[in-house]
């Protein structure tokens, strides 16, 4: 056991502090879409045009500069949108900064790998720990060259963190790159090019508390109108006074509608934003604000009423409840989702299964759900399981990113505490000690299912084995209770466990009392017992 490295602590995942709806603009008139896209365009190019400007700044941005462009834009627009722009901008740089810095930290970890790996002689065989040398001299010399090849990344992506540089795509580097495969994305350059032209566009105000229903620019009333402040140059275009474009179609959001409808009223910021979803021909309009921060119940509060173990996997969550005690109940329960197919699909069966997932646990009234805060950021890379590219697609697809966020803000809503543990050894562990005891004619008991319970247990505070080893002497109150299950307080904890079935071994009966035999010389009539200690299948809880 020395080899294993120390357990992180457990603890409850903070909720949520951020909502967002949506509902779909219906039955919008020619001349409404005409202004929409008119609007979006026209923002669209402001917010291109800041961003450069954003980037070309780098490191040197402060108070005065980001009041200097909000003015520059100010004519072209008004006053909030000229604010919502630079702080969109702002924010995109924000973004593309950490994510420039995890790459630089994906960089490092590479080349300290191949670094490894080809200081080693060929064919040194790894450990669990460490991966050993490279299979042939051909290999060696590949990963020689892809060596030279991230450190010289790794030197320029370092050196443009340094001065504040970054790349950005407005739109998106994925679509942009889509144009050079029409054929094999299945589109014409036409369905590509409005697809690109509605990303980049512009339709989105923040919230204002204070002012009329929490936004001046893009204003929703209670009953559901929605009304544009125009840009100055597209002012021509206004149906109502001031400058403003009412819409024909109506809002009333199905989910959170109360919620919102009681925000608005009393004049507190809500955020909106508009955008076209060009495969459907359809326009949408998002609702979002921010709430303040939920306290997080204690961790023994959330362990109470005992806790539901999953296990995440790439196809299915395995779940499996526990009681406070640690010990299991009932059966296993599986989650199956398909995360095949579009974003928008893998999406969908992820919810789905959560749903289900957290509907399970309200009925069976616990009050949190155990999950491991898993991170395969270093087993995906190439360096470490290069041969191994099924191992590695597998464990990209399971969802940890997305999966967190969900799964925090769909408990929130049913009052369910979230419990993140450290992933280290659950599959291997509750294999060993959980898998087999608990597979029945009528049960069967896959390995993620026993991890479930591993993970559970972990959560709950509990060691993962069902029992420690036998007393080292011989009376156990001279080592202690041998039992992990039973606390101090517990009744009945210094009993005797009566076997648990009529083939007790070593011949004792059910009555616990044991029958000689007559021996061959019949001298020997009170010769220690060679009976062994024997583990029951489940623990007995007092």
């Amino acid at each position: 056991m020395g080899g294993l490295r120390e357990l992180a602590v457990s603890f409850v995942v903070p909720g949520p502090c951020g909502v967002a709806i949506r509902d779909r603009l219906k039955h919008l008139t020619s001349q409404d879409v005409v202004v929409l896209r008119a609007v979006g365009e026209h923002q669209g190019a402001l917010v291109s045009r800041d961003l450069k400007v954003r980037c070309a700044d780098g490191l040197e941005q402060g108070a005065d500069i980001w009041a200097a462009r909000k003015r520059e834009l100010t004519p072209l627009s008004s006053s909030r949108i000229a604010g919502a722009i630079t702080k969109a901008t702002h924010d995109q740089w924000a973004l593309a900064r950490r994510c420039q810095a995890a790459y630089i930290q994906k960089l490092a970890a590479g080349i300290k790998t191949l670094r490894h790996r080809l200081s080693l002689p060929i064919g040194e065989p790894g450990t669990k720990r460490a991966e050993g040398g490279y299979q042939s001299k051909n290999e060696w010399f590949h990963k020689s060259r892809r060596l030279a090849m991230l450190e010289a990344r790794h030197a320029a992506a370092v050196a443009d963190s340094q001065v504040g540089r970054v790349r950005v795509v407005r739109g998106g580097k994925r679509l942009l790159n889509t144009r050079h495969h029409l054929t094999q994305a299945q589109l014409t350059e036409d369905q590509w090019r409005a697809r690109w032209e509605a990303a980049r566009w512009f339709l989105a105000a923040d919230g204002e508390s204070g002012k009329r229903f929490g936004n001046e620019t893009i204003r929703v009333t209670p009953d559901g109108e929605v009304s544009i402040k125009l840009p100055a140059p597209l002012a021509y275009l206004a149906n109502a006074r001031h400058g403003r474009y009412i819409l024909t179609a109506r809002i009333a959001f199905a989910h959170r509608g109360t919620e919102w409808a009681d925000r608005i009223t009393a004049n507190r910021a809500a955020a909106y934003r508009i955008h076209l979803d060009v495969d459907r021909g359809r326009w949408y309009l998002t609702a979002s604000w921010q709430r303040p921060v939920i306290q997080t119940i204690p961790l023994a509060t959330a362990r109470a009423r005992g806790m539901i173990g999953v296990d995440t996997n790439a196809d299915h969550f395995a779940a499996y409840r526990l009681d406070r005690h640690g010990n299991p109940v009932g059966g296993p329960h599986r989650f199956p989702y398909d995360l095949s197919g579009t974003a928008g699909h893998r999406d969908a069966q992820l919810r789905h299964a959560l749903t289900r997932l957290i509907n399970w646990a309200v009925r069976v009234g616990v009050a949190a759900i155990g999950i491991e805060d898993l991170d395969f950021t270093t087993e995906k890379t190439r360096e470490k399981h290069g041969r191994q590219k099924r191992f590695r697609q597998l464990i990209s697809g399971i969802p940890t990113g997305k999966l967190k966020a969900r799964l925090v803000s769909m408990a929130a809503e049913q009052g369910l505490a979230i419990v993140a543990v450290d992933p280290a050894y659950t599959s291997m562990w509750g294999g060993q000690h959980w898998q087999k005891p608990l597979t029945t004619p009528h049960r069967t008991m896959s390995r993620h299912d026993a991890a479930g319970i591993a993970i559970g247990r972990r959560a709950l505070g509990h060691p993962i084995r069902r029992r420690t080893a036998p007393p080292p002497h011989d009376r156990s109150d001279r080592a202690g209770h041998r039992t992990v299950q039973a606390r101090s307080g517990d009744r009945g904890r210094e009993g005797t466990r009566p076997p648990t079935t009529d083939h007790a071994p070593g011949g004792v009966p059910p009555s616990g009392k044991r029958k000689w035999g007559t021996s061959a010389s019949k001298t020997v009539r009170d010769a220690p017992s060679t009976q062994q200690w024997v583990k029951d299948s489940l623990t007995h809880t007092g």
